[in-house]
């Protein structure tokens, strides 16, 4: 079995995740690719995700692969969690996750309507016709527009009765939601600005039927193409997979042996990794790369942890040197973007920080972007 180290790993993640600045590429659906799925929970992580790895960073590009070219997709999918993947591996991600999510969702739904207004499902799929038709009439449309146009979705369920927080619901956001699950309608452009959460929905074709075991076979082998070497335990953690799913997905898969344990690489993907030129990055919270797997210590110091992450394992602004996290960042009201070390670096590599600062703040303009979960490096930072 190969033996596999740490200083390879480290080298895979600058090249293959793209941020060796000769790696560098021109379009969103390049990153999409490489990072296989980008975290889309905050939308600001998308472009602030994707920009990190362009050769000319910026919002526009992602923009234009959201909304004008549609090559990116947004899915609900692994864990449950939101996020971007390109085109062609949208089918692979909705099959192997995505198709059992949305029945789940959608069963959740008809309890949530029969017990909250008595609906039955017949009433629900009277509902919904009525708002893709809706939806076809305008083109596309907010949520508030579709209440306008179908009343019941304005209809109103009252939630956490008897609580100090008891509120009153709109059903349309539920509704909503599982109509997208299921690839019926899908996300436009929001209003404001490219970090808003408030989007347009348009009509869409759900994706075609892929059966579950190919599809996580096959987002198995593009997973490890991007982040192998990796544990059965760091896939399974990052698709939300059982362990038996998981170990059938990795079924013809090639083994390494690394400091954890039993690790896995597409087959022909065992050999030495070139060393890339020395690079930093300033990822946003939730990145894709320090994401990427559940067992951390070969890229982060366990004692980096309580500062870097939040207390539910969410990834907050962090700083790279060389394929390991050395600090964190934070972006003031000011616009001023500010970074702390967690460890001695030398004087090159802080110039190259500060220069990844830099080009930061001037892509970002006038936007202000705070992680929609916060660690506590960054609070502190951002003050």
């Amino acid at each position: 079995m190969t033996m596999i180290d740490v200083r390879q790993r480290r080298a895979r993640v600058g090249v293959r995740h793209l941020l060796s600045p000769s790696s560098h590429v021109g379009t969103a659906e390049e990153v999409a690719d490489a990072l296989v799925a980008v975290h889309a929970t905050d939308p600001a992580t998308v472009f602030m995700s994707i920009a990190a790895r362009l050769r000319t960073p910026g919002h526009e590009p992602v923009e234009r692969a959201l909304y004008e070219d549609v090559t990116l997709h947004k899915l609900l999918a692994m864990r449950r969690t939101m996020f971007v993947v390109p085109a062609d591996l949208a089918p692979v991600v909705d099959g192997s996750t995505g198709v059992t999510i949305a029945a789940r969702e959608r069963a959740k739904l008809v309890t949530y309507l029969r017990e909250g207004l008595g609906w039955d499902e017949r009433r629900l799929a009277e509902v919904e016709q009525q708002t893709l038709e809706a939806l076809r009439a305008r083109g596309e449309a907010t949520a508030v527009q579709l209440g306008q146009d179908v009343p019941a979705l304005c209809e109103q369920i009252v939630v956490a009765a008897g609580k100090s927080y008891e509120a009153k619901q709109n059903v349309s956001s539920r509704i909503i939601r599982v109509l997208a699950c299921e690839g019926r309608i899908r996300r436009t452009r929001p209003r404001g600005t490219w970090i808003s959460s408030q989007f347009r929905w348009t009509t869409a074709s759900p994706w075609p039927a892929t059966p579950l075991a190919d599809a996580q076979a096959e987002l198995a082998r593009r997973w490890l193409a991007s982040y192998g070497p990796a544990t059965a335990a760091d896939l399974k953690w990052w698709t939300g997979w059982s362990l038996t799913a998981t170990r059938k997905a990795l079924a013809g898969m090639e083994e390494v042996e690394l400091a954890e344990g039993t690790g896995y690489v597409v087959p022909g993907d065992a050999g030495p990794a070139a060393e890339p030129e020395p690079w930093a990055a300033l990822l946003p919270g939730l990145d894709s790369t320090p994401m990427g797997w559940r067992d951390r210590d070969w890229y982060l110091s366990p004692a980096h942890v309580p500062q870097l992450f939040d207390t539910m394992g969410n990834a907050g602004p962090t700083v790279w040197w060389n394929g390991r996290v050395v600090g964190g960042w934070a972006q003031r009201a000011d616009g001023e973007v500010v970074w702390r070390l967690l460890e001695d670096v030398g004087a090159d590599a802080e110039a190259l920080i500060a220069r990844e600062a830099e080009t930061l703040i001037g892509w970002l303009g006038s936007v202000r972007v705070q992680p929609r979960f916060r660690a506590p490096l960054e609070r502190e930072l951002s003050r």
